[in-house]
């Protein structure tokens, strides 16, 4: 099942889309996607609906973060080889764990702001995890148990506020705009191989990253299993797992976004997302 949520920001209708690639609108049988309905109860139920009743939806329409008001938002970094290589750092041997501000969060093909005072601001595409039940000290053989679905994720980064600013990763990851969710919280019975999902991103048309899922260090399931043996996971929690090599940090000279420039997120089915960066 593909999910999303529709309209205007701040009052966008959960939807989902149906066999033959129409919008359809779930208002009438759930208020949100949100952490009191990413659940597997509302999995179920929303199985037994035939989706060609629902209202049709104009695919013309703005597509929002694919959920509202997560608790919480973490994520890995350095969780491919090569990009941790062009980074300058060695491959971890713990996943890199590290909180996104849940404000950062905007509709998958909402503007980039590039904040003031930002001169490194750098691009991240990445798969994530929404989860869908109450998730401590979970064994890894069942961490697909606790995952209620995978999205896109644009993990912003400003790199200098990152690496250069004191403290932890957050600084430079937490911008308004620094984290585009979507298009689509898609449920894994719609994914036939995990450990083969293939994941690019373009901009201004030339492609910047490429990478698959088989060449993560950590997997999704190990991150759900080692996450929650420290932290316990509530539904709707979102886990972004890190990036594969290309972001601009890692060019030489280095390459970061700047006004005008526009990027192309595509990961096999999950969607697409289409970005343009601004200035403040």
């Amino acid at each position: 099942m593909k999910l999303l949520r529709l309209g205007v920001a701040g009052k966008e209708i959960p939807a989902v889309i149906d066999n033959k690639g129409k919008y359809r609108d779930l208002s009438f049988h759930l208020n949100d996607l949100n952490p009191d309905t990413i659940n597997f109860k509302t999995l179920n139920e929303l199985g037994k609906i035939n989706l060609e009743d629902l209202k049709e939806i104009d695919k013309n329409v703005r597509i929002g973060p694919c959920i509202n008001k997560p608790g919480n938002f973490f994520a890995i970094g350095l969780n491919y080889t090569k990009h941790a290589k062009e980074t300058g750092a060695e491959p971890p041997d713990n996943p890199v764990l590290f909180n996104k501000s849940v404000h950062s969060i905007i509709g998958p093909n909402d503007n980039v702001i590039i904040p003031k005072g930002s001169e490194k601001l750098d691009h991240e595409i990445e798969i994530a995890i929404i989860i869908g039940k109450k998730a401590k000290r979970v064994k890894e053989e069942e961490g697909q148990d606790y995952i209620f679905g995978y999205c896109i994720c644009n993990d912003v980064s400003e790199r200098d506020w990152q690496k250069n600013k004191g403290g932890q990763w957050v600084k430079g990851k937490s911008g308004d705009t620094f984290a585009p969710l979507g298009p689509y919280l898609v449920t894994g019975d719609e994914i036939k191989n995990l450990k083969n999902i293939n994941l690019s991103l373009d901009v201004n048309g030339e492609r910047h990253q490429t990478g698959n899922t088989n060449q993560m260090i950590f997997d999704f399931n190990f991150l759900v299993s080692h996450i929650s043996s420290f932290i316990t996971l509530m539904p709707g929690d979102i886990i972004t797992t890190g990036t594969p090599p290309g972001v601009g940090l890692g060019m030489d000279p280095p390459q970061f976004l700047k006004h005008g420039d526009k990027m192309e997120l595509s990961v096999d089915n999950l969607g697409t997302q289409t970005i343009k960066v601004i200035a403040e």
